[in-house]
């Protein structure tokens, strides 16, 4: 069943995020629901705010009224989060029905991390395995593990150019 786990976004009132995320935790571990209702989270960012008194940081919800779950969408568990008390309902398309996030959206708001291990550094040669380049060799300039991205400088036609590709995107090259 966990196979078919999709995150979804409920709205609830402003200020009751936090309440609403302790209640379906605390409901999940007292109905033993960890195969159908399986995290929640609250998309957050840290703030660095600069003042007279100097620099103060504080975590802040990105998205203020809704929490993520992830979760096997059924009929009880539909019910369970409708219930929670500050919960005004999911977020749908259109329809009657809830809506999940795609992969995209998932990884966008970083509420998954994908760990990516580099077998790879700066001044390495390697091969781009994926896109328009595919086959072509370069030699690694810059490497953001935390933005998931590389530069890569490929020789074509004489002349050499860089190319900002995704970490996944490249192999240590064999030759």
């Amino acid at each position: 069943m966990a196979e078919t786990a999709k995150w979804y976004v409920v709205h609830t009132y402003s200020g009751y995020e936090n309440t609403v995320m302790a209640t379906i935790e605390k409901t999940v571990e007292t109905r033993q629901l960890q195969d159908i209702i399986q995290q929640v989270s609250i998309p957050m960012e840290t703030v660095t705010e600069v003042t007279e008194k100097g620099p103060k940081t504080y975590d802040r919800k990105v998205f203020p009224g809704y929490v993520l779950v992830k979760m096997v969408m059924t009929d009880d568990a539909w019910y369970i989060i409708k219930n929670v008390r500050g919960v005004t309902g999911f977020v749908t398309s259109g329809s009657t029905k809830p809506t999940p996030l795609t992969e995209d959206e998932v990884i966008q708001l970083g509420v998954e991390k994908r760990e990516i291990v580099v077998g790879y550094k700066v001044g390495d040669t390697v091969r781009i395995t994926d896109g328009p380049l595919t086959s072509f060799s370069g030699i690694v300039e810059e490497l953001d593990v935390e933005k998931n991205r590389v530069r890569v400088t490929v020789s074509m036609f004489g002349r050499e150019t860089p190319v900002d590709l995704e970490l996944d995107q490249v192999e240590l090259s064999t030759d």
